[in-house]
């Protein structure tokens, strides 16, 4: 078979992300078959390929990575305006429980198009529910079929209020049919090589909704097979005030007495682990999935993130589901991970260049990927692009294009690139008839909430 190749040429700025912060002037990159070869000076790269993109007036930068989000709740955005968390959920459960297949489906592809948009190319999904017949192939069809790169994690939830857990008894599974599933996803999906396009993920949903041998046993089951888990975890101070009544223990604590730590295992918030905690989740390098937009919507708390990262841990950021965000802007998201941390009294908690990091190398880092996440040879060419001079970078671009991206409105995205195949153009999704999808989206989204 002939091999494609791909041309970046002329770059205002490219942003590597390598381990020198290389940033270059008038930047280029080249790939073959999706992996990049080259990167370097327009001037010292190949000058023929079979497509070449000019990217004069852009800045060009590897995909953002998400890792955590519930695609689905893009069907309830604005509901429950004025809950916490635990108010939150009990509110939508019951509205989740009547998603059918096609809502799943297509709440998917909002989700999906939503982040394309903002620079996303790689994203962690997490979806716990699973009412009316839908499962997480219906997700996977969707991801494949946009080209995105995809780490579907089978969430889980196995224990109702009849048995002390949060959500009613309809939307909780069978624990041997969790395992079952579980199971049967990773042989019939799962991709370990470099490069892979789509992973699996074991995810329990919480301490508050599965039980403690659910956790272990879906833990033994992925390492196993080689993959990597997720939950929820110390979220909020209902949550700890849950485990400590019932478990005896802190949300941390179950978890290490569990096994959920180290470098195959990601938390999703860890707002309200304690000092001596965040020690033990940095000598095991476990990781996090920050996500500010959705613990300041639900008044959860701001996650120590710093102190997490100094302690050895992974940290990535995390939009979250769009009904406790109301959005799925990575962008976005990186310049609010940005400003909770200032907001506490310290003007240098995180830098611009920080946050965008934590967007690209430190999401890589927690879906457990070496190969994402910077422009370098070798790499997946995963490559996005803004033009700098719109609107909202007047002014800003001209002194900084890079902490433009962070501190300036967030723009969406004009090109974006997964494994080397152009996915947006002039800030249009390929393939995609984004009006036609919105219209069903929101007609869905009005007979789940007339059945309230």
């Amino acid at each position: 078979m002939s091999s494609t190749s791909l041309l970046i040429k002329h770059a205002d700025r490219l942003v590597t992300m390598d381990a020198a912060r290389t940033e270059l002037a008038d930047g280029a990159l080249y790939a073959v078959d999706g992996v990049i070869t080259h990167v370097g000076p327009t001037a010292l790269l190949p000058q023929e390929a079979d497509q070449i993109i000019d990217a004069r007036g852009m800045l060009v930068m590897p995909g953002l990575v998400n890792t955590h989000h519930h695609f689905c709740q893009t069907l309830t955005r604005c509901m429950a305006q004025d809950r916490d968390l635990f108010g939150w959920l009990t509110t939508l459960y019951p509205l989740w429980a009547r998603m059918t297949v096609e809502a799943v489906q297509v709440a998917t592809r909002t989700a999906l198009a939503e982040l394309l948009l903002t620079g996303c190319t790689t994203t962690s999904d997490h979806t716990y529910l699973w009412p009316n017949g839908a499962r997480l192939d219906d997700q996977i069809e969707v991801a494949v079929a946009m080209g995105v790169r995809f780490h579907a994690a089978r969430g889980s939830m196995s224990v109702g209020q009849s048995k002390g857990g949060l959500p009613p008894d309809q939307v909780v599974e069978d624990e041997a049919h969790i395992l079952a599933d579980s199971q049967r996803l990773i042989e019939q999906y799962h991709d370990p090589a470099p490069g892979a396009m789509l992973r699996i993920v074991l995810a329990p949903c919480s301490p508050f909704s599965v039980s403690p041998a659910l956790m272990r046993e879906s833990l033994a089951l992925a390492r196993s097979y080689g993959v990597h888990v997720h939950t929820h975890l110390a979220e909020t101070l209902d949550e700890e005030r849950y485990c400590l009544a019932q478990f005896g223990r802190r949300p941390v604590e179950l978890c290490e007495d569990l096994g959920w730590v180290g470098k195959d295992v990601w938390h999703a918030h860890m707002v309200h682990p304690s000092a001596a905690e965040i020690e033990r989740l940095g000598r095991t390098h476990t990781g996090v999935a920050h996500c500010p937009c959705s613990n300041m919507r639900l008044a959860s708390g701001i996650a120590p993130i710093g102190a997490l990262r100094r302690a050895g841990a992974r940290v990535g950021l995390g939009v979250d589901g769009s009904a406790s965000n109301d959005g799925s802007h990575m962008l976005g998201e990186a310049r609010q991970a940005l400003l909770l941390q200032r907001v506490q009294g310290d003007p240098a908690a995180m830098s611009a260049r920080e946050a965008l990091w934590l967007a690209t190398r430190g999401g890589a880092e927690v879906l457990g990927r070496d190969d994402i996440g910077q422009l370098a040879p070798g790499l997946c060419a995963d490559v996005i692009g803004y033009r700098l001079d719109q609107l909202a970078f007047a002014g800003g671009a001209v002194h900084d294009p890079v902490a433009a991206l962070v501190f300036c409105t967030p723009p969406p995205v004009d090109l974006s690139i997964i494994n080397g195949r152009v996915r947006v153009a002039e800030g249009h999704i390929l393939g995609l008839d984004l009006p036609v999808q919105i219209e069903r989206h929101n007609a869905i989204a009005r007979e789940l909430a007339n059945q309230m």
